[in-house]
């Protein structure tokens, strides 16, 4: 990419996947551990 070139500007449709998947991370994780305990305690 030279200097020359403009910036990739995410597509507004880009920025709102990333803004998805941004909050979907801590709840899966969530999701992930609560089901780990369930297992454990099972």
């Amino acid at each position: 990419m030279l200097w020359s070139d403009p910036r990739d500007e995410p597509s507004a449709e880009t920025r709102q996947v990333q803004e998805r998947l941004r909050r979907a991370g801590p709840v899966l994780a969530v999701l992930l551990l609560v089901a780990a305990i369930v297992l454990m305690v099972v």
